[in-house]
């Protein structure tokens, strides 16, 4: 891994922190990310079944399962580096690859929840990641474990995807969602860090302060996930909590992500971003001043669903900001080789299962 390293460019080095959105679901259609992966080393894709951006309607990459498949195989025969191939499959109400396109039904957390039963998590957990892995994803985006803290929380109360109120009890359930997945070959990614479940907003559409709502607790899923070795990936939250840090949100916090999840809580996984474009961080700061800031903060891979606005670009103005900031002495190149190693090890253990 280390001669692997040191054999790639910085510019293939920063690729490799590059979670991205694309438009199409056929190899004609999808030039353009292609482009990103063979020319810019881009080390990862995720995949949306329905267009968001400027105001359009449709179909995004998703059709069949046969065409999920043969896309994502086009996707990784033109990678130097085999991909992080990534997708939202929550359950209920949360999965872009749905029954009315071929895929098994699922249910949401919140049903598990009511359920009770973390081997009957496991087992719909299983049954989850074992249609990823057909289909040729390794990462599942899931599961939540942000608390059911606040019944008017629109993204996450709203849209059933909290396991339960006590922490403890969405620990239980994470667990079995996350083993599941890894002993089916899948990566989990436990979301959102330091949690979103008391929020009265939605980041997704500007600033959400959690500060007077937040509570301590919200911490102990990923604490017990951390503690179990359960968990290769851990995705933060846009909210901002002054007491964590009185003047960043939690993706773009130094305080939160290195402070908290690496230093008090140990984990030694890759930490990536919600997407970048969410109102909460792109209205507020700009792609300009968020990409080095969310380096700085010690996220490892910043993920540009480029859905909710559309940029053809995204990948190489992200590149170039980021190669400006290391030839600028703003971000060093060892922070990139940090991160790089990463992404790297976590490959390479996708690739032992």
């Amino acid at each position: 891994m280390s001669s692997l390293l040191a054999g790639l460019s910085l510019r293939a080095k920063i690729g490799q922190l590059l979670n991205v959105g694309f438009r199409g679901c056929h190899p004609a259609e999808c030039e353009l990310a292609v482009r990103d992966i063979r020319d810019l080393g881009v080390g990862g894709v995720i995949f949306f079944d329905q267009e968001m951006a400027n105001g359009t309607a449709g179909r995004r990459n998703v059709e069949s399962p046969a065409q999920v498949k043969a896309l994502l195989a086009h996707f990784q025969s033109h990678a130097k580096i085999p991909l992080l191939t990534s997708v939202d499959q929550e359950g209920g109400r949360v999965n872009r690859l749905k029954a009315v396109y071929g895929f098994p039904d699922s249910i949401s957390h919140e049903e598990l929840g009511r359920i009770d039963d973390p081997a009957e998590t496991y087992r719909h957990a299983a049954a989850t990641a074992r249609t990823l892995k057909e289909a040729g994803f390794n990462l599942n985006l899931a599961p939540v474990v942000d608390l059911d803290a606040n019944p008017d929380n629109p993204i996450i109360k709203g849209k059933r995807r909290s396991f339960a109120a006590d922490p403890e009890a969405v620990a239980r359930h994470a667990l079995a969602f996350a083993r599941a997945h890894r002993d089916t070959g899948v990566l989990a990614c436990a979301k959102h860090f330091p949690g979103h479940g008391s929020a009265k907003g939605d980041t997704h559409l500007g600033l959400v302060d959690v500060t007077a709502t937040w509570h301590e607790r919200e911490l102990l899923p990923f604490r017990r996930l951390i503690e179990a070795g359960a968990i290769d990936v851990i995705m933060s939250a846009h909210v901002f909590n002054a007491r964590l840090d009185p003047a960043r949100p939690a993706t773009l916090s130094p305080a939160v992500i290195t402070g908290i999840l690496r230093r008090q809580l140990g984990f030694q996984g890759l930490i990536t971003s919600d997407d970048m474009e969410m109102k909460a961080i792109s209205s507020q700061y700009g792609l300009e001043n968020s990409v080095p800031l969310a380096l700085e903060a010690g996220i490892d891979v910043l993920c540009f669903g480029n859905n909710l606005s559309y940029d053809p670009d995204i990948a190489p103005k992200a590149i170039a900001i980021i190669e400006r900031a290391v030839a600028s002495g703003r971000i060093p190149e060892s922070r990139i080789d940090e991160s790089c190693t990463r992404v790297l090890a976590l490959k390479e253990k996708i690739a032992g299962r």
